[in-house]
């Protein structure tokens, strides 16, 4: 029995793919568009509130390691290499060097371990899928306000990068977990056709 699938049903999208590199890249690419897509609900300055943390978090629980990482990667790829797929259609280097970088940054690491914890079936019950979109939210937001304190000092990265999130990110960490979950049950559903 794979690692992404267990006999109550898939711990990721992952075997959806099976070993076709032309259904992975499927989904990578797919993954890179949708995330470019909630980086665009885009509200404030320096650190804007989007849709990114939620597209994020779900990559990470329903993709695996191996394809949520190379999701995020192909969008900062995407990002330094001038596609305007970053917060309000920004991109560059810029955008990395800028305020929201250590975020940027952070959503790599953050998908990593998500990814592994879903491998590894820690994400398949509700329990698991908490701990995982905390430990994800977690990661995002230390390399992101470790990243203003260097560019603003500590004062300006809580008032921007912590302060406006208290109320949004546990929305959007209760919304992860809840779609998630739906995802995967419905995929695993189609799998059993």
């Amino acid at each position: 029995m794979s690692a992404t699938y267990a006999s109550n049903g898939l711990a990721t999208l992952a075997p959806l793919a099976g070993s076709s590199l032309a259904k992975k890249a499927l989904l990578v690419f797919g993954g890179s568009v949708f995330l470019a897509a909630m980086s665009q609900a885009a509200i404030g300055f320096p650190v804007p509130m989007t849709l990114q943390t939620l597209g994020v978090m779900l990559i990470g629980l329903t993709f695996g390691f191996r394809l949520a990482t190379a999701t995020v990667a192909l969008y900062l790829l995407e990002g330094v290499l001038g596609i305007p797929v970053f917060a309000k259609f920004s991109s560059g280097w810029a955008a990395i060097a800028g305020g929201t970088g250590g975020y940027l940054v952070g959503f790599l690491a953050s998908v990593a371990v998500m990814g592994l914890m879903a491998d590894r079936g820690l994400t398949k019950g509700w329990a698991g899928t908490i701990v995982a979109v905390v430990v994800g939210t977690v990661i995002t937001f230390s390399l992101g306000v470790a990243w203003l304190t260097y560019l603003y000092g500590f004062e300006k990265a809580m008032e921007w990068g912590v302060l406006p999130f208290v109320i949004s990110e546990p929305i959007k960490m209760a919304l992860a977990v809840l779609i998630g979950t739906g995802v995967l049950k419905g995929a695993s559903r189609f799998a059993k056709l």
